[in-house]
């Protein structure tokens, strides 16, 4: 009876460690690399070989924008998911994640700024303000840029942790105007089915953080009374 347990012991244990040991492995980042371009591949060979439909401008932009969401939604989703899986390693992904999310949201501009500006700075100057969904999607664009521009280990330390989480607090904001903007995008076409999903999705998201940093705060021996 012991030399069972012992056997079925020896042959369970090295499963939670195997998946611990991918998130760990070197190929883990390189792989995530991989992932996370190849949108950008598949919208560039579109492109290249004029297969992004009857209006390929429009593939662009409303492409580079998809995936400024799903990537922002899958950066925000790490946290929740290092307490609810309890895998604290897969906070090495998040900020490849977040630069990732930056790096389709300058394309997205910059297929905005090219494909229906053609590149003229008064013109989209003239452009943005006029258009409610142009204006927090580039309120967005904004708020992102410091965020990108400190998402390395110099900024951490110059900034200090508590200044640098602080700053990078601006992603909740974010989201609610890639979530506006992508909300006056589809109002036009009365087309929410989508909406509605990444409501949810970072409506969960947030609230999660929301319902965390309260349950922190009253944990807090400090905040205690008496």
């Amino acid at each position: 009876m012991n030399s069972a347990t012992s056997l079925t012991a020896a042959a369970s244990a090295p499963r939670p460690a195997r998946r611990k040991g991918a998130l760990l492995h070197p190929a883990a980042k390189p792989l995530l690399f991989a992932l996370c371009l190849l949108p950008f591949v598949w919208l560039l060979y579109g492109a290249l070989t004029d297969s992004l439909g009857a209006n390929p401008a429009e593939a662009l932009i409303r492409g580079t924008g998809d995936w400024v969401l799903r990537l922002l939604c899958l950066t925000l989703a790490v946290t929740p998911l290092r307490h609810w899986t309890g895998r604290p390693e897969l906070a090495r992904f998040r900020r490849m994640l977040g630069l990732f999310t930056f790096f389709y949201l300058v394309l997205h501009f910059l297929s905005y700024a090219w494909l229906d500006m053609g590149f003229d700075p008064h013109d989209i100057a003239r452009d943005i303000p006029k258009r409610p969904f142009a204006l927090v999607g580039f309120a967005a664009f904004v708020l992102m840029l410091p965020l990108a521009a400190t998402s390395f280990n110099r900024a951490i330390k110059a900034l200090g942790a508590k200044r640098w989480q602080a700053l990078h607090r601006l992603v909740y904001a974010i989201a609610l105007l890639a979530l506006l903007h992508f909300f006056w995008m589809r109002a036009g076409k009365h087309d929410f089915a989508e909406v509605a999903v990444y409501a949810a999705i970072l409506f969960v998201l947030l609230g999660w953080r929301v319902f965390h940093a309260i349950r922190s705060r009253r944990a807090d021996p400090r905040n205690a009374r008496g």
